[in-house]
């Protein structure tokens, strides 16, 4: 709830409430007995009654009276809103290569750590949607079912690592399995993200097999090649535990990629050649995947002067009868 005022320039008036106060310390000053003493010394000795010390009240009262007058006539009002939204996300499942060549170092520090900074960042940024993550190299497996709970799915996503699973890359399997984890969604739009870095060499599914039956449930993909053209650092470790490079060919099957994608509506196939293109890729998905929101807003507004007012008149009773019963002079 917040408190606004209908008049808000009327509150300038209670700049008169401190002239008031020095206006009455100056009278108080200025005031003469109606008895005059030569001298009052040995009464200064004497102790204030009850009576001498309420003095200032009826004019504290009265100030207080008509500052809530003040306040009232600007007509505060209170102002009770609410936002409802309807949040109806995109459920996506990420299927992430995790075979050996992912440790190669054209990335930095190597192709699978690099994946895993901007799949975070990609998590990060789409808090309403339901998002999944499998992970496949010989073989697949699934790391997290689909979830909006995104702190179990940045826990597991760190936990990923080569070298798991048996080696190899098995396109068809990787994308098999993330279908049969997103196909029945009640989502209005479900997507699959297949990021890998090498060519299809296991697994019992065919890839543009699979990509077919993902068209036939309604699943967008989006496949991503990982690697530099050319050649790429690998590291190899001898028998003693010492870690060696060698060059190795990068070889992607750009073909076959931009065709699985192809096979999906609006599908679309992209080449990262470094993590700042990668991350670029992960916004473009971003922007063309985003959440439809629907909210409706409702606020209203109460006129709340009517306690002030309230105010004001006790303050004024009770400066009444402060000054006929208890200050009450002769």
């Amino acid at each position: 709830m917040t408190i606004t005022f209908a008049h808000p320039w009327i509150l300038t008036a209670l700049a008169v409430i401190p002239l008031l106060v020095v206006w009455y310390v100056l009278r108080y000053r200025k005031q003469h007995s109606a008895i005059q003493y030569s001298n009052f010394a040995m009464l200064q000795a004497l102790p204030k009654t009850f009576r001498q010390k309420l003095r200032p009240l009826p004019f504290a009262l009265r100030l207080l009276a008509i500052a809530a007058v003040i306040v009232a006539l600007a007509r505060p009002q209170s102002m009770l809103s609410f936002e409802k939204m309807k949040v109806e996300g995109i459920d996506i499942v990420m299927s992430l290569d995790v075979s050996g060549s992912m440790l190669a170092e054209d990335f930095k520090p190597n192709r699978l750590e690099a994946a895993k900074s901007v799949a975070q960042e990609f998590i990060d940024g789409r808090p309403n949607d339901r998002i999944g993550l499998v992970v496949f190299a010989g073989e697949t497996f699934t790391q997290v079912p689909l979830t909006i709970d995104h702190r179990v799915l940045s826990e597991q996503l760190a936990k990923v690592k080569s070298g798991n699973l048996r080696d190899g890359t098995a396109l068809g399997d990787g994308l098999a399995t993330a279908i049969n984890r997103i196909k029945d969604s009640k989502a209005k739009s479900k997507v699959i993200i297949l990021l890998t870095d090498g060519v299809n060499n296991q697994g019992s599914v065919d890839p543009q097999s699979a990509a077919e039956i993902a068209a036939m449930y309604n699943i967008r993909l989006y496949t991503i090649g990982v690697g530099k053209m050319g050649m790429a650092p690998y590291p190899f470790r001898d028998q003693f535990g010492r870690i060696h490079y060698q060059n190795v060919k990068v070889e992607i099957d750009e073909a076959l990629l931009r065709t699985m994608a192809g096979s999906t509506d609006h599908g679309q196939y992209f080449r990262a050649t470094d993590k700042k293109s990668l991350r670029s890729i992960f916004q473009q998905i971003d922007q063309m995947e985003k959440t439809r929101i629907d909210a409706s807003q409702y606020s209203q507004t109460k006129d709340e002067f009517m306690p002030l007012l309230i105010v004001a008149l006790c303050c004024l009773l009770a400066e009444i009868l402060t000054e006929t019963l208890l200050l009450r002079r002769i």
